[in-house]
């Protein structure tokens, strides 16, 4: 018996394509956009979290691609670095250190990203705002959470140097998304 995921851009923009064959491309297509982005990676000298384009990546990989496939991609993302392939922000590697929930944050943010848009949500601008948001909500709280813990900090500290300084940017992301996703459907239909 064969599970039939909902329609998203991938599964719409290649509808020839075996959905096995579908599934192993666009997991690991995913996986390289996002480790593309993480080389865009500005250090702050105040925080051990980089600015980076990770965030975008997760947010386009996540609903291009559904909930199953988007945490997938990410969980793959996330086990080729663990692996000590050069994939994380500016080329580093490894499961350690203050930014692991914002890794673990962007499996569970890929999920929901993908599982708002299986729901049609990212196909206009009007509501794509929606998914990017939840998503980007929570990369900050796994993020800032784990980087309280690693380095013992309140929450308003933690808040201070894992959200505070990236929100800006985020904001500039999750608009961008918001513009792309829809187009892209518009250009499939």
């Amino acid at each position: 018996m064969m599970t039939t995921l909902a329609s998203t851009l991938a599964t719409r923009s290649l509808p020839a394509v075996k959905p096995a064959t579908l599934n192993v491309i666009m997991t690991l297509l995913g996986a390289l956009l996002v480790a593309l982005f993480a080389q865009v990676a500005i250090p702050l000298p105040f925080t051990p979290v980089p600015l980076t384009g990770q965030t975008f990546a997760v947010l386009l990989v996540g609903a291009a691609l559904g909930a199953k496939r988007g945490a997938a991609s990410l969980g793959l993302y996330t086990l080729m670095g663990g692996l000590g392939l050069p994939v994380f922000a500016a080329a580093k590697s490894g499961l350690s250190g203050p930014t692991l929930g914002y890794l673990f944050g962007f499996i569970a943010a890929a999920w929901l990203v993908g599982w708002l848009a299986e729901r049609g949500l990212e196909r206009s601008i009007r509501t794509s705002v929606v998914p990017f948001l939840a998503g980007t909500l929570v990369i900050y709280v796994l993020g800032a959470g784990w980087l309280a813990i690693f380095l013992q900090l309140g929450l308003a500290e933690a808040f201070a140097m894992g959200v505070a300084p990236f929100i800006i940017g985020d904001a500039i992301k999750l608009a961008l998304a918001a513009l792309v996703l829809p187009g892209a459907w518009k250009l499939v239909q």
